[in-house]
């Protein structure tokens, strides 16, 4: 299991205060934009760290962090020689706010089949407390040799409510995403919970107090979903739990750990963009100064002027994990 989503309100607008008390991160190696999301006024930044204020006390201070960020924070927890648990309980010592958790279980064998699963939420093989369910299939035109190429997510639950999943091929997202053969990708299926306000600030009190994410994880599933084998000789509510889901829930495997994934920051982003959309006219343009003998590529590179905050993402860069925190 990983952390996947973290969103985090703190009832503050020192921004200093949380960047370099909370995160333990040096404030000097974001960067500042005065503009926000969510309402916010500004941002600061760090990769895909992101921190947003407002001069409003009510909204205070929004930390967010989405799967990289997630990542990439936990390299610097690394460096730090703190745990998310060490840094969850500095968030409730500083009457943190949990917004939004996102729980991700990762399937490595192929436990869940999703497009049977859904076929299940059809046949009314779904038990839940959720009154809906959405699927969705995406895919590719043109097919390749490897696969069909159809990715399967299954939604259980409101998208709107403080608590829903999200079933999906996370081998078919790293395909679409980064052309990783679904052969060679390392997790199969990912299990999201999606946890909201009260929902996702109890998940962080049962992991702390406790520190058995199984316990944690299975106890919000089983509480809201399971799925049966129809037995029309039997009520609906004795209808016994089918095999696959026994395996994924806990019946004869291992049991589940809270794990990490470091990810140091990286320009990978802007350099895919630059491969994708920047350097077929860059080439271009080598080309003709090749034909017409002139150096206008080299003129423009030589004179272009970077910014300050071209001179910070070069700072970001070169700093080791070590160099940013504190």
């Amino acid at each position: 299991m990983l952390f996947d989503y973290v969103r985090i309100r703190f009832p503050t607008t020192d921004v200093k205060h949380i960047v370099e008390d909370v995160l333990r991160l040096k404030l000097s190696y974001f960067i500042h934009e005065d503009y926000g999301f969510y309402s916010y006024t500004e941002h600061y930044y760090l990769g895909d760290i992101f921190v947003l204020v407002s001069p409003e006390l009510e909204k205070g201070v929004l930390l967010e962090l989405k799967g990289r960020g997630c990542r990439q924070f936990e390299s610097y927890l690394l460096a730090q020689e703190r745990s998310w648990y060490e840094f969850f309980m500095d968030v409730l010592m500083e009457d943190g706010v949990m917004k939004r958790l996102d729980l991700a279980i990762n399937d490595k064998t192929g436990i869940l089949n999703i497009p049977h699963l859904t076929e299940k939420c059809r046949n009314e093989e779904c038990i839940s407390v959720f009154r809906s369910f959405k699927s969705y299939r995406s895919g590719e035109l043109v097919r390749r040799e490897e696969k069909e190429c159809m990715g399967n997510t299954l939604y259980i639950g409101s998208l709107q409510s403080e608590v829903y999943f999200c079933i999906y091929e996370k081998d078919y997202e790293q395909y679409k995403k980064h052309d990783i053969p679904i052969a060679d990708a390392e997790v199969k299926n990912r299990f999201e919970i999606r946890l909201k306000n009260e929902r996702a600030f109890y998940a962080i009190r049962d992991l702390l107090e406790h520190d058995n994410p199984e316990r944690t994880a299975f106890q919000i599933i089983n509480r809201y979903v399971r799925f049966v084998d129809r037995d029309d000789t039997k009520p609906r509510s004795d209808w016994r739990i089918s095999e696959e889901w026994e395996w994924f829930i806990g019946e004869h495997r291992g049991s589940l750990k809270l794990t990490t994934k470091p990810e140091p920051y990286s320009f990978e982003r802007t350099l895919h963009w630059l491969s994708h959309q920047v350097a077929p006219t860059l080439k271009l343009a080598l080309r003709l100064d090749k034909m017409n003998h002139t150096q206008i590529v080299h003129d423009i590179i030589t004179h272009a002027r970077l910014t300050e905050k071209h001179e910070k993402i070069l700072k970001q860069q070169a700093a080791a994990a070590k160099e940013v925190v504190l």
